[in-house]
């Protein structure tokens, strides 16, 4: 009948349910479309130590999957094959209750589905996660926990946000920031403008086909972390995953992201414990307003010899000799790139 819904073949449905509902979970395995050996931290196949240079995870940008070749013509008609970013969705279902549909490239759907519950306030830092079950092909992420957890209250708040490929914030968006202290950590500049400069030049997926944002975890004057995504709420979300996984500390970390400064990220900074903010972009008031509620250091427009802080600047610690920075045309490209 013309409009009516595609049919779910009965085969299909039946290993959905198996991956959403937990059946046969010591098979649950034989569920994962991984494409690569990772270890397992509580029951989900995780990303390994990279390679890269500092970083424990760096981007791939030559991983299969993430981009594809397409081609068309140019203003003068010229043919031009370029990459562009893949983009598929992530159904992340918290035990048998689906949560949301996230637009994503792809990689890390783990550490994606973590650190959007985390950052929803679904799962907090004391809770048993007893496995994540992922299907590539039916492009569903399962979370589970030792508790049953039920969120209806706050998902039926749900908040649009200004992230790239839309953000969603569940419930009251500044719930979990009454009485938030954040650690007493200092940010010297020379650290900054290190971090700066060892970011723009790390081969990504924006290099290799822009459209994309990433955040970084930093301590001191080295990336670790280095995440992602077509929004920049994903890309975040990844690395408040990594976190929750491995348990990393927060309390000397800085996150770099290249998006902008907006309250959705200042706030989920915030809910991760990291005392400072830092970008290459620029900033939003109400983001600015929460940075100086919370006591968040917020560092923006970060270029070259540059920078603005507009918050929590009493972290700062001025030592970097500037003689010594590279400075930056004020129209220079995101990342550097020439």
């Amino acid at each position: 009948m013309k409009g009516a819904a595609p049919r779910i073949p009965r085969k299909k449905a039946r290993r959905a349910a198996g991956v959403i509902l937990g059946v046969e979970v010591g098979k649950a395995s034989s569920y994962r479309r991984c494409r690569r050996a990772r270890p397992s931290v509580g029951g989900a196949q995780l990303a390994t130590r990279s390679e890269t240079g500092e970083f424990l995870v760096a981007p791939d940008p030559g991983r299969a999957g993430l981009t594809r070749a397409v081609r068309g013509v140019d203003q003068t008609g010229a043919v031009q094959d370029i990459a562009v970013v893949e983009e598929r969705p992530l159904t992340i279902y918290l035990n048998s209750r689906e949560i949301v549909t996230a637009m994503t490239i792809g990689d890390y759907p783990e550490y994606l589905a973590l650190g959007f519950l985390r950052n929803q306030g679904m799962l907090s830092d004391g809770d048993e996660v007893t496995g994540i079950d992922y299907d590539e092909e039916l492009e569903v992420v399962v979370v589970r926990t030792a508790v049953v957890t039920d969120h209806e209250a706050k998902l039926a708040r749900k908040t649009r946000t200004s992230g790239c490929a839309v953000g969603t914030v569940f419930g009251d968006m500044m719930a979990g920031l009454e009485g938030l202290t954040l650690p007493p950590a200092t940010l010297r500049t020379s650290d900054l403008y290190a971090l700066s400069q060892k970011i723009n030049r790390t081969p990504s997926l924006y290099l290799e086909a822009g459209a994309i944002h990433g955040t970084v975890l930093c301590e001191g004057p080295r990336p670790l972390v280095y995440m992602e995504d077509v929004g920049r709420h994903n890309a975040v979300d990844k690395v408040a995953g990594w976190m929750f996984a491995t348990g990393a500390s927060a309390a000397d970390k800085t996150l770099y992201t290249t998006g902008r400064l907006t309250s959705e990220m200042v706030i989920k900074t915030a809910l991760m414990g990291i005392p400072i903010l830092a970008s290459r972009s620029g900033f939003t008031a109400w983001g600015v307003e929460i940075a100086r509620q919370v006591g968040l250091t917020l560092v923006g427009r970060l270029r070259g010899q540059r920078f603005v802080c507009l918050a929590g600047e009493e972290r700062l610690v001025r030592d970097a000799d500037l003689a010594s920075v590279a400075d930056e045309p004020g129209k220079a490209r995101r990342k550097g790139a020439a």
